[in-house]
């Protein structure tokens, strides 16, 4: 087939996401992952949320130890690396007292070129098994979530549409996404860097005691004061950056809801192009302030900080002037205990923040394990019947079927219905009288709560997920078409059709003439959301998938209630084409489009009122009759007939 002559339409464009801009930190700040993405902490309280999550959700210790079973021997290198390039790099203070006490006094040059290049080895030592533990703990963290990652997703899939509809759609992927995003940092951060910290404050402090003792308790009565000062600063700037973000929260859903194709579409025809402009400009400006006080927070007690550490080194220099302090210490000595003493504060902010850090991550994982837990609502068989779907005849019938959604008012009561293989039955009724649950029962969208719903005599909820999708076909009202190309949407129902294939099923769906008109053609894409088609060219391109899937069983949910009646003819008759030889189950709004159907099934508060064919029914004068008038549906005769009667 050709592909040129005509473009594609252009609907909408996708609009993009702005990436938050991260905070700058100061280098007291100790970051600790949470469940709220992208906000950075401080050393900081115990977050709220945090601990209601875990009183909500508890977590234990051993499910955790569990995730990470299987890489015990990689995390006892890394512990071990950590150690060694954390014991290895306190070398270096110790060969700078060497040169300066023993190698330049004497002038001993091969004694000077030794040293110096042990400095030159200590610190290519660390950096190399700084390198190698980075590799090992992300490859680690990253199977970790990986496996994780993968694991939440396919337990979602199995979750029934009540929970999505409960759920938003927002809760979902920050979980799956930013969430274990956060879990990342906590194995591959948070967790090496408790074992490098606790190994440097203790390695340092008996470094420090070997070199001088009296020095190390005027050291370690200087230290209480900075920590304290740090983590007021820090405490301070946690609030900040929490009202800053939430104010970026809201500012990135103004643009996700602004700038989508249904965003801008309601701002045109509305006409709050302007009032959506001037919210945002609002946003933009309260971010300048809470910038402002975001660089400026704390910034008197880090001044007094940067005096305090100013003065530690004055302070031991002075003290080592004293004989009762140094205690004959050599110049070397100093040098190589004042370097130390700078290098201790840092392990010791971050030990302080491991109680945080434990309960932010116990969080996370929280959040993970409480979607984990969730028990479907719609369960696939523990011993699945072993079907042939291309042998099914299509004989789908409702017993005693009663549903409720989430334990409330019942739905649908006691619901007795036999739809022939072969046959088409139309499912009418009043706005809640429950077509569309009737109808979401056979694909096992939703599980009846009393009764049972057959397919040749076997209850769906016996066939295998698999199975259950290439015997029963779904075409509703809203087509969804993901942002791809052409044949990638018809692929999702025969991933292995060829070219020719996916024409003949363009072509029964009535649409193979536009689509060849396309310049890209079957590799044209269809945008957001398939917002580059027409509301009925979407639906045709939908049933053009459902005819690649060759069901035996086909579900019309209100499929053309929401297009005109020129594009409604052009479904219908690509509807009644796909419907060919099939069992099929329309749920009709209108009732025009049901004239044709072998029996017509008519509900009342859940409840079957009325059956039997058009004529039938109208014969009746019951409940069809009386939705048919209120259409404007003309009756035959002999009804109006009886009905002025």
């Amino acid at each position: 087939m050709a592909t040129t002559n005509r473009p594609p339409g252009s609907r909408g464009r996708d609009a993009g996401t702005p990436r938050r801009p991260s905070a700058p930190q100061d280098p007291a700040d100790v970051p600790v992952p949470s469940d709220t993405a992208a906000a950075p902490r401080g050393a900081a309280r115990v977050s709220a949320a945090d601990r209601s999550q875990l009183a909500r959700h508890p977590v234990s210790v051993r499910r955790i130890a569990a995730l990470f079973a299987p890489h015990r021997a990689r995390i006892a290198v890394v512990v071990l690396l950590i150690s060694a390039s954390s014991v290895i790099g306190l070398a270096q203070p110790f060969l700078i007292r060497a040169i300066i006490d023993v190698a330049l006094p004497r002038q001993d040059v091969a004694l000077l070129a030794a040293l110096a290049g042990g400095l030159v080895a200590v610190a290519a030592a660390t950096a190399l098994l700084g390198v190698v533990q980075t590799w090992m703990a992300t490859a680690m963290g990253q199977r970790v979530m990986h496996a994780l990652r993968t694991s939440l997703f396919t337990h979602l899939q199995r979750q029934s549409l009540g929970f999505f509809t409960r759920t938003r759609g927002g809760d979902v992927q920050s979980r799956l996404t930013h969430d274990i995003s956060g879990m990342q940092s906590v194995v591959t951060t948070s967790a090496t860097s408790v074992a490098s910290n606790l190994t440097t404050a203790v390695a340092t402090a008996a470094a420090m005691v070997a070199l001088s003792p009296r020095l190390s308790l005027l050291s370690l009565a200087v230290i209480p004061p900075a920590v304290y000062l740090s983590r007021r600063v820090a405490l301070l700037r946690r609030d900040i950056t929490a009202a800053r973000q939430g104010e970026l929260a809201g500012l990135h859903s103004q643009v996700e809801e602004g700038l989508s194709v249904s965003g801008v579409r309601l701002a045109k025809t509305l006409g709050t192009a302007g009032r959506d402009a001037d919210r945002f400009a609002e946003s933009s400006e309260r971010l300048i302030g809470l910038e402002m006080r975001s660089q400026l927070a704390g910034r008197w007690r880090m001044a007094t900080m940067g005096i305090v550490f100013a003065a530690i080194p004055a302070v031991i220099y002075l003290a080592a002037g004293f004989p009762a302090a140094s205690g004959g210490m050599t110049v070397g000595t100093l040098v190589a205990f004042t370097a130390l003493q700078g290098t201790i504060f840092r392990p010791i902010m971050g030990l302080l923040n491991v109680g945080v850090q434990w309960v932010a991550a116990m969080a996370l994982f929280s959040r993970i394990f409480e979607y984990l837990d969730l028990v479907p609502d719609v369960r696939p068989p523990v011993r699945p019947r072993a079907v042939d779907p291309a042998r099914v005849r299509g004989e789908v019938r409702f017993e005693g079927v009663g549903f409720a959604y989430d334990g409330g008012e019942q739905v649908l009561r006691g619901v007795d219905l036999l739809v022939p293989a072969g046959s088409t039955t139309a499912v009418v009724g009043a706005t809640g009288s429950g077509k569309s649950t009737l109808g979401s029962l056979v694909p096992r969208l939703h599980d009846a709560t009393a009764g049972r719903v057959t397919i040749d005599g076997i209850d769906v909820r016996d066939f295998a997920p698999e199975d259950l999708a290439r015997i029963v076909g779904v075409v509703s009202q809203e087509s969804y078409l993901i942002h791809a190309s052409l044949r990638e949407n018809l692929r999702l129902a025969a991933p292995g059709a060829d070219d020719a294939r996916l024409w003949e099923a363009l072509a029964a769906a009535r649409i193979a003439d536009l689509v060849a008109g396309l310049p890209a053609g079957l590799d044209t894409v269809v945008g957001a959301r398939g917002h580059r088609f027409s509301g009925g060219e979407q639906q045709r391109l939908a049933i053009a998938r459902t005819i690649l899937r060759n069901p035996r069983v086909l579900v019309l949910d209100e499929a053309t209630s929401a297009l005109d009646n020129s594009t409604e003819a052009e479904v219908q008759a690509a509807l009644d084409r796909l419907a060919a030889g099939r069992t099929t189950i329309t749920i009709a709004h209108r009732l025009s489009t049901v004239g044709r159907a072998d029996q017509i099934v008519v509900l009342d508060g859940g409840r079957v009122a009325e059956r039997g064919t058009p004529a039938e029914l109208a014969d009746a004068g019951g409940a069809y009759a009386r939705l048919a008038r209120a259409a404007g549906l003309a009756l035959p005769e002999r009804f109006e007939g009886a009905g002025a009667a």
